[in-house]
């Protein structure tokens, strides 16, 4: 097992952190965040990948290539669970390694109902798994509230029955009860099967009149939540998964901050947080 000392974060931006902004302006930020990989968004958080259609998948490659960006995350709510094959290729032709999305209703279900919610959905994602397993992307699952894929009990029945499949969990802890013990617990269940683990909390949310203090208690940091029980268990499953300084804005697709340059500074003070998270 890694000591806490030598336990290395895998950080990936979301391109969702600055709205509609075009990617050209982007890109170059990239690394002044202490990442090397983009997590692409589309429509409502942000915009970009419809922008790669518009300009061309040739286009973008030579985009990511001039700045020295590479792809780690397609995240692709808009398409829903099922419809990602088209995704899969995509992430596949640029070397990124997962295609996030979430997992769609019914809500609300308890015990035995949602584990075989839960089994039916793994089920149904078998189309999707023999072609990322073929390509070599993997599908991580966002455990969004009031869908089907939220809690604790639904995700380890989800790893449970993906087994060996590329299907795992983009894990918020924003959707999750303020609680670390619980989430570290989680952490440990889920093991390999975390593929994304997003540096989010809950603060005061993300919706309604929130002045500009409250909406960045979403920042791993800022607000309330103790992240040392958390990154305590990513240690030791030595996890190896994408880490995601993360919050959305309100409202949904203007950037976080203004300059946009200021992005990187809030994305750094949150990654300064975790790294004094491991002593």
């Amino acid at each position: 097992m890694n000591s806490m000392r030598s336990f290395e974060f895998r950080y990936v931006l979301a391109s969702s952190l600055y709205g509609t902004t075009p990617l050209a302006q982007i890109l170059p930020e990239v690394s002044k965040s202490g990442a090397k990989h983009l997590d692409i968004w589309p429509r409502v958080h942000g915009d970009q990948r419809e922008q790669v259609e518009e300009m061309g998948h040739d286009a973008f490659s030579d985009l990511l290539k001039e700045q020295g960006v590479k792809l780690g995350v397609s995240t692709r709510f808009d398409l829903g669970p099922f419809g990602l094959l088209p995704e899969i290729r995509f992430a596949n032709a640029f070397d990124a390694d997962i295609v996030v999305c979430g997992s769609g209703g019914p809500a609300d279900l308890e015990g035995d109902d949602l584990r075989d919610a839960v089994r039916q959905f793994v089920e149904r994602q078998q189309p999707q798994l023999e072609l990322a397993e073929e390509l070599g992307v993997r599908i991580g699952i966002e455990n969004h509230a009031n869908w089907i894929i939220y809690s604790p009990d639904s995700m380890k029945w989800l790893a449970e029955f993906a087994g060996s499949k590329p299907l795992g969990i983009a894990l918020a802890p924003y959707h999750l009860p303020d609680d670390p013990e619980q989430i570290a617990q989680l952490i440990r269940d889920l093991g390999e099967k975390l593929f994304l683990f997003y540096a989010w909390q809950h603060g005061k949310g993300s919706h309604g009149e929130l002045n500009p203090e409250e909406i960045f208690l979403q920042m791993p940091g800022r607000g309330p939540l103790d992240f040392a029980p958390i990154v305590s268990a990513l240690v030791e499953i030595e996890y190896s998964g994408w880490t995601e300084i993360f919050m959305h804005p309100a409202p949904r697709g203007i950037p976080i901050c203004l300059p946009i340059k200021e992005v990187a500074v809030e994305v750094n003070r949150g990654i300064q947080f975790l790294e004094s998270c491991l002593g």
